[in-house]
């Protein structure tokens, strides 16, 4: 599915209701089970459950306990996993937040609320400063290459958003970041030098901090997997419980909703963080790319 968030009437099917009704239905297959046993289990119409496993509709604590009864999953640990990922869900469609009062793309008003509910963010950026660690002026300059010359407001409501995105970096419960970026996307030839280096200075900053991890990967890695594509894996729990990818491209998006795709995603993150300079070795590379400006 390439847009983050699609509707139906009056139903909403989201990322992480797509992810727990993927969960549900692959404990129904496996037990042998169809749609009716479960609408009969829960007293309810198989197009309700229809709803609940392709993610239209918040899904209740009973029910979800009724149903992995039903389909024999009575591992405490696969139940919490559902549980807290029914809540988390539940919390996300009624949030309301910055992001409600900004103008932004209908993709990206699925995956700001996603990042501002997920404990962890890996992302593996081929071409751009992550969006998380992006200084204003760097938010202006790659803004300005999508927006129109006579509609300068849209790029600051870019910037404006970014910046918010942001807080969750800071503050007590502040979101872990994993960035793992390629040398090209530090070496980018910009008509502003002053505005890179200010970037690349403000990524050393942020490397301080204890919740945020910043790798390079450089050029003479050779060829890799991960040079096909850019993304994000959002977590929402224990890692790997409820990992979501997002993908974003020129001109298209898509998610990757937990399952072997998900995995494939975090296996190839890792992968990729394995052959880059560790930290120390990051800032080191960063802070010559600095002086050469």
């Amino acid at each position: 599915m390439t847009e983050g968030q699609s509707t139906q009437g009056n139903s909403t099917s989201s990322v992480l209701g797509r992810r727990l009704g993927a969960e549900l239905t692959s404990l129904r297959t496996k037990a042998g089970l169809t749609q009716t046993h479960a609408a009969k289990a829960l007293s309810a119409s198989t197009g309700k459950v229809a709803k609940m496993e392709g993610g239209w509709v918040p899904i209740r604590d009973p029910d979800i306990r009724a149903l992995c009864a039903l389909y024999g999953a009575n591992d405490p640990s696969t139940v919490g996993a559902l549980l807290e990922l029914a809540r988390i869900d539940r919390e996300r469609r009624k949030a309301k937040g910055w992001w409600n009062d900004v103008a932004l793309t209908r993709t990206m008003r699925e995956y700001v609320p996603l990042e501002n509910a997920a404990t962890a963010v890996k992302a593996w950026q081929v071409s751009f400063i992550p969006g998380l660690l992006q200084t204003p002026d760097y938010m202006r300059s790659l803004r300005r290459k999508w927006v129109p010359e006579d509609q300068p407001d849209q790029v600051e409501a870019f910037v404006t958003s970014r910046a918010a995105r942001q807080q969750r970096l800071s503050g007590d419960e502040s979101l872990s970041l994993w960035a793992v970026i390629s040398e090209a996307a530090l070496r980018v030839p910009v008509a502003e030098p002053e505005m890179l280096r200010k970037q690349l200075v403000s990524l050393l900053d942020w490397s301080e901090r204890p919740n945020v991890t910043i790798q390079v990967l450089p050029f003479d890695v050779g060829m890799t997997p991960a040079l096909a594509g850019s993304f994000n894996v959002l977590s929402f729990a224990e890692p790997g419980a409820m990992d979501v990818v997002y993908l974003e491209l020129a001109f298209s998006t898509a998610w990757v909703e937990g399952g072997e795709g998900a995995a494939q995603h975090v296996r190839l993150f890792e992968e990729t963080a394995r052959g880059a300079l560790p930290e120390a070795e990051s800032r080191t590379f960063i802070g010559t790319l600095i002086k050469g400006l």
